[in-house]
């Protein structure tokens, strides 16, 4: 089923951080009118992408909101109209550099789609003198359950993937392409082979169905077979990895010159009719989803992303952000009461990394900083599969977060 856009005319309310990275600054204010894709907000730090508007109306206010990792950040509410003007400003970057590519690139607004919203540009932007990047991983596995977006994009919008990834090859002066997608998709693996047939420098790799492929270090191995040591970002291993949504987006910013003001989400879960995937402006909150949503039961528990990595939300005013990739409405979910550890050793055998979440809970409780240390909790993706497999029911992803933390305060 293809992607349908929804066109919500209430209020937006559209967080100035989103991901990885500086907050923004507003640069307009309560009663501004502006347009859909003018520029709200913005910041001077490197590690920071520009906010847009992604409605046409008047700015209500500014208001402090709690987003979807428990932080306090700004937003700005804005109004929208029944009729939507795009802002006169927009137009087509003029790129002939790499340096103009990066800026045109952070100019867009895009962050990471795939993961915490690490600016792309700042992605892009590397030492090439430090690190010799060679192969480009784009990340089309979605491992995680329910989630469809990124299967969406290959099926209806190829051709701005490739035209993606050759600007990037280009640009940035990488010499080759992977595209990495799960076996469980093979309409998406025969359309991108049957799309990269004329290229010399961009392969599709079909990889296992295995969770959690989409993770960085899973991925570059998997896809290359390099490996990202210790401490060392992807760079080290010769890759950078962006998420294939994020390499159509920028293709079609480039042509168009109109920033990521809006983005496809999966609404799944088990009291939804019909699943599907849908456009939404960025700052739709909840509420709206749940209007357009086919339910058939209120629901209990609602997450924003996936089951295994997402977040459950609880306030109907929670606005979809940039990396927001699903609304996933359940009833009448388990809730298993936590017992004693059985030293099955299942955790252990799920986990990507080899790691020992049993013995990490145990430091953390003793508040062992040295152990954890040594145990490497810090290579912990919170991938959430030791607690999935837990017989015991125990909390074991939570604890590891808190055990990282705790190293991050010491």
């Amino acid at each position: 089923m293809r992607t349908v856009k929804i066109d919500s005319h209430a209020p937006v309310i559209i967080s100035m951080a989103h991901g990885i990275g500086a907050p923004c600054v507003p640069v307009v204010e309560a009663g501004d009118y502006v347009r859909t894709g003018q520029l709200i907000a913005d910041s001077d730090a490197f590690v920071s992408a520009p906010v847009y508007s992604s409605v046409t109306g008047k700015v209500i206010e500014e208001r402090n909101v709690l987003d979807i990792n428990g932080n306090l950040t700004k937003a700005l509410v804005i109004d929208s109209e029944q009729k939507q003007y795009l802002c006169s400003k927009i137009a087509p970057p003029v790129i002939n550099t790499r340096e103009e590519f990066i800026k045109a690139v952070r100019a867009s607004g895009l962050v990471g789609l795939g993961g915490a919203g690490f600016p792309t540009h700042a992605k892009l932007n590397y030492d090439r003198e430090k690190y010799k990047v060679d192969t480009l991983v784009v990340n089309a596995s979605e491992c995680e359950p329910y989630i469809t977006t990124d299967y969406r994009e290959i099926m209806e919008n190829s051709e701005d993937i490739i035209a993606g990834i050759k600007l990037i090859l280009e640009k940035c002066g990488i010499s080759r392409a992977v595209i990495g997608i799960e076996r469980n998709m093979p309409s998406a693996v025969r359309l991108m082979r049957e799309r990269v047939q004329s290229e010399q420098n961009i392969t599709v790799k079909a990889l296992p169905t295995y969770y959690p492929q989409g993770a960085e270090k899973v991925l570059v191995h998997n896809t290359t077979r390099r490996i990202v040591k210790e401490k060392q970002l992807p760079y080290s291993a010769g890759c950078i990895i962006l998420n294939v949504t994020s390499v159509a987006s920028i293709a079609r910013y480039m042509e168009t010159g109109i920033p990521f003001i809006s983005r496809r989400i999966t609404i799944d879960g088990n009291i939804v009719n019909k699943p599907a995937n849908f456009m939404v402006p960025i700052g739709i909150t909840l509420g709206e989803i749940m209007k357009k949503a086919d339910l058939r039961l209120q629901p209990d528990r609602i997450i924003f992303g996936g089951p295994m990595m997402g977040k459950s939300v609880y306030d109907l005013e929670t606005p979809i952000g940039k990396t927001t990739g699903a609304v996933l409405f359940f009833k009448d979910m388990p809730t298993d009461r936590a017992t004693a550890c059985i030293r099955c050793g299942k955790c252990l055998r799920a986990c990507s990394m080899n790691l020992m979440p049993t013995e990490f809970e145990k430091s953390y409780e003793m508040r062992d900083i040295k152990r954890l240390r040594k145990l490497r909790v810090d290579l912990c993706m919170e991938c959430g599969s030791c607690s999935y497999i837990c017989p015991a029911k125990r909390n074991l992803t939570e604890r590891n977060k808190l055990a990282k933390d705790l190293l991050r305060d010491n």
